[in-house]
């Protein structure tokens, strides 16, 4: 019966994507020698699929932003060489000032992963100074739309009614006129993060440390300006976050786990924290059944403080995710196929494309040792439009240049970057380039490929 089950969805089978989210306000500091914790490195149970990772308060001075103009900045450097060797990627990235905010995946996700904008979003002096903020990515994952938001709200107990007005203009802020993307609320998720420094209200200096050191959290939950707002606010109310089972993450002394001895003696506050909101379904009705909508759902499994990194008066927040999806494009958009055919000079190259793909002359073929840090990681590339052996309906052939190549034992992967939607849209096998021993020069001086 429940393989003629009308009702029953078809299609692809549903998929689990693992998404690590970090954040950190990390007081203009450089990154420390360890992040295995912070990145669950040694969890061999999570099997993760995709970082995000959202930074607040880097290093902003004009020197440091103009080294970072040309060269990586430090954090993002430290990122890609921790994960690029566990085969994840910096898909995408966004800096306005002290944020930053990063996306990672697995390589075998990439053809699935289309960024459609980056933008940042300025609140501070009188919204033209980027040191208060939001930034954004809005991507398309397996066919949904994605938006995640890294912000750094105001501080101080008093601004709490400013908070709350940058948190709506930050979500105002984030329509993408002329291009063919829904307004934000209708995304079918929604990841915020940041230092958003809402504060405990009421309760006094003493209390709240107290509570703390007894692990007596519920009656600060209460007074947390945060959750008071989101039982208040419609709009914030669609947004969800874990139950805060660590300590306030702010604020420290630097470099130990003691809150703040200085004469100012600041509050303890949860101003660290990760929230998201899923689509509204429409309603089932006899007309729609639910059981034929779409299947997206997010489930948190860890939110979590990580109290051994003490370089900053924060400490960073993580949360560990489970999104449960019924991919609405499961098959790549290209098809890479390097042919054994190779001379000392060149290796052919074969690709198929889909009936809907529009191609563009800017479109090319980047050729990657495994284990690369991003897109522009390639060490040598072709334009589909040049060198080009071959075009049919089904078929297509191109030559890439691989003479300035040494011979290695690493592996390579091809991917094919599409100019129109700003992302990598096939990826192939891992192959092994063969050594020059295997290859020949014939009689006129150009080489030919042993097979």
């Amino acid at each position: 019966m429940e393989a003629v089950n009308p009702r029953k969805p078809t299609g692809p089978k549903a998929m689990n994507l693992s998404i690590h989210v970090v954040t950190w306000n990390v007081a203009s500091a450089a990154p420390p020698l360890d992040l295995n914790d912070l990145l669950q490195l040694n969890n061999q149970n999570l099997n993760l699929d995709i970082y995000v990772i959202g930074l607040q308060e880097m290093n902003a001075g004009i020197i440091s932003r103009l080294a970072d103009t040309a060269f990586e900045d430090p954090w993002s450097s430290f990122f890609m060489d921790v994960l690029s060797p566990l085969s994840f990627i910096k898909v995408s990235y966004v800096r306005m000032q002290g944020l930053l905010l990063l996306v990672f995946a697995k390589c075998q996700h990439l053809p699935y992963i289309q960024i459609l904008s980056t933008k940042s979003t300025p609140t501070g002096l009188f919204g033209y100074w980027g040191n208060k903020g939001g930034v954004n990515i809005c991507l398309k994952l397996y066919g949904y739309y994605v938006s995640i938001i890294n912000c750094h709200l105001p501080p101080h107990m008093s601004n709490n009614d400013q908070r709350l007005e940058h948190f709506d203009r930050i979500l105002e802020m984030q329509n993408f006129e002329g291009l063919d993307i829904p307004n934000i609320l209708d995304h079918d998720l929604i990841l915020w993060i940041g230092d958003m420094n809402f504060r405990i209200e009421d309760f006094g200096l003493h209390f709240v440390r107290e509570s703390i050191k007894n692990r007596y959290y519920s009656d600060l939950w209460e007074k947390d300006q945060l959750s008071i707002a989101r039982r208040h606010d419609p709009l914030l109310r669609e947004f969800q976050e874990g139950p805060l089972l660590f300590p306030p993450t702010y604020k420290f002394d630097k470099n130990s786990n003691d809150y703040d001895t200085s004469e100012k003696k600041r509050k303890p506050a949860w101003t660290d924290r990760i929230l998201w909101r899923l689509k509204r379904q429409p309603q089932a009705s006899s007309h729609t059944p639910s059981l034929l909508a779409p299947l997206f759902s997010l489930s948190l499994r860890s939110y979590v403080s990580h109290m051994m990194y003490s370089i900053s008066d924060h400490k960073p927040v993580t949360g560990t995710f489970v999104l449960e999806l019924k991919p609405l494009v499961s098959a790549p958009l290209i098809t890479l196929i390097p042919e054994d055919l190779w001379t000392m000079e060149n290796m052919l190259i074969s690709y198929s494309s889909a009936p809907d793909f529009l191609s563009s002359p800017w479109d090319w073929i980047g050729l990657y040792k495994v284990g690369l840090r991003h897109i522009n990681d390639y060490v040598s590339y072709v334009w589909v439009g040049d060198n080009q052996v071959s075009s049919s309906d089904s078929l297509n052939q191109v030559y890439i240049d691989i003479s300035n190549i040494p011979e290695t034992e690493d592996q390579f992967l091809l991917c094919y970057y599409s100019n129109n939607l700003h992302s990598v849209v096939g990826i192939s096998r891992p192959f092994q380039i063969p050594p020059c021993s295997f290859l020949r020069e014939d009689p006129l001086g150009e080489a030919q490929p042993q097979i």
